[in-house]
């Protein structure tokens, strides 16, 4: 008997040319997923209002129509992975959040996907996607619902000095995600402990920065000089994203670091500030305007800076290591994948720190093996993805129970009724915070326009 497609949906809470780590690494999942055919994978997307585009994407960018931006995505795609994929690509309407410089999805987003097709749900950042969730419950729509948790919200609500908050962030993530997730893969430990949940770093790089570093590879291995500038950083110009640590370090150290160079790159609200710290410092620290990581400007830098400890898996180390180089990172949890690579070294304290710099500025970074370039490759992500996911295993729609097997799954059944009791109050909570599309953004998306207000009971919605 031919085997059935296995129908993957992928939801993320951003889309390019927003550059963020839930636009491009659920896009890349989406892409290598989709190079079997025995899958067909979905990556739902959120449409914003022209309004909206204007206050999330750079440069000026704006699409008159979702058709539009698809093209855009598929475009980015293809010049970075260098094939054409075969994912298809869904919309669902989004709102963007000042407050929570964040998008938040409208109405009822498990609509996207036709009901014959929902199989497997991905759900990239599944605290955000289900804080205001207000429709079906996902559990309900999926035969399998797998969390894929990027963001570690605890630290930056800690770093407010806000604990009531961080506690009850804390219990609404471990709350709404039990409701709605069968299986939860944390990138890393930086992230809360949550129901169901393993640790795996399903993230690989971009293609073009492991080409990068073949040719470093290539050129260390001829006796060439393959770096010839010093250290530099790159990442969002906020505080909190380790720019704060790192002009400490070097602020206190400036003695034991004398001579050191070092170049930031980024683009955010910090960026004024940033800059006037680093006037004051003795050594030469330039602050650049944000780059694409894969510029021919970053090629020849032999050591890549990050302190940052309020990233899960940090994208820009797992580049900066694909390029060649070193990388001087905090030893913290986040980093935990990456210290099975020799040109990534750790520290535990500012004395650390000076020591792994100094001596990484003095050394060559070791050439990459074949393995170690794999394992930092998609190839290799998506195959810890299917291994951590275990989408072999996906259950059937509908269990029926034989009476043999009733008495064994009573306990089994009094967890899924509070459950299903859990779940109702959340609808009830959300539907009171979830906003409706509006009529333009239901015409953009060819969504039908809502039914007449009428009594709602809860069978309507989906429990």
């Amino acid at each position: 008997m031919e085997k059935k497609q296995q129908h993957i949906a992928i939801f993320t809470t951003a889309s390019l040319p927003w550059l963020t780590g839930t636009s491009v690494n659920p896009l890349f999942r989406a892409a290598y997923l989709a190079k079997d055919e025995g899958r067909k994978v979905t990556l739902v997307i959120p449409w914003l209002s022209l309004k909206d585009q204007k206050h999330v994407y750079p440069d000026n960018i704006t699409y008159d129509s979702p058709a539009q931006q698809e093209k855009y995505v598929r475009q980015w795609l293809e010049d970075r992975t260098g094939f054409t994929s075969l994912l298809n690509i869904r919309f669902y309407p989004g709102k963007f959040s000042l407050e929570k410089r964040s998008i938040l999805a409208l109405g009822d987003i498990t609509e996207v996907i036709p009901d014959e097709e929902a199989d497997i749900a991905v759900l990239e950042e599944p605290e955000h996607l289900t804080w205001y969730h207000h429709g079906k419950r996902w559990k309900k729509k999926f035969r399998l619902v797998i969390g894929v948790v990027h963001t570690n919200y605890l630290e930056y609500v800690k770093r407010e000095k806000n604990f009531f908050e961080a506690f009850l962030v804390k219990q609404i993530n471990n709350w709404v995600v039990g409701i709605y997730c069968h299986r939860v893969i944390r990138l890393s430990a930086a992230t809360q402990e949550l129901p169901q949940s393993i640790i795996c770093n399903v993230h690989g790089v971009n293609p073009k920065f492991l080409e990068i570093g073949k040719k470093k590879k290539e050129q260390l291995q001829n006796g060439d000089k393959a770096f010839t500038k010093g250290a530099y950083y790159i990442g969002k110009m906020v505080w909190n994203k380790g720019y704060k640590e790192l002009l400490k370090l070097l602020r206190d150290h400036q003695k034991e670091l004398a001579g050191l160079e070092v170049d930031l790159y980024g683009n955010g609200e910090d960026s004024a500030a940033v800059q006037e710290s680093a006037k004051k410092l003795e050594l030469a620290v330039r602050v650049h305007p944000g780059r694409d990581h894969a510029d021919p400007l970053f090629h020849d830098y032999k050591v890549f800076l990050n302190p940052s400890t309020t990233d899960v898996v940090c994208t820009t180390t797992a580049e900066a290591l694909a390029m060649g180089k070193t990388v001087v990172c905090a030893n913290h949890p986040s980093n935990d994948f990456f210290k099975q690579f020799p040109n990534c070294k750790t520290y535990d304290n500012a004395k650390g720190f000076v020591e792994a710099t100094n001596k990484a500025l003095n050394d060559e970074p070791s050439p990459l093996t074949e393995d170690q370039l794999h394992e930092l490759s998609w190839e290799a992500a998506t195959e810890r993805f299917l291994k951590a996911a275990n989408l072999d295993a996906v259950p059937t729609k509908k269990l029926k129970k034989t009476p043999s097997k009733l008495y064994m799954s009573t306990s089994l059944n009094l967890r899924k009724n509070l459950e299903d009791a859990s779940a109702m109050m959340h609808s009830l909570g959300t539907g009171f915070l979830n906003e409706k599309p509006d009529e333009e953004q239901r015409k953009e998306l060819g969504l039908a326009s809502p039914p007449k207000k009428r009594a709602t009971y809860p069978g309507k919605w989906g429990f």
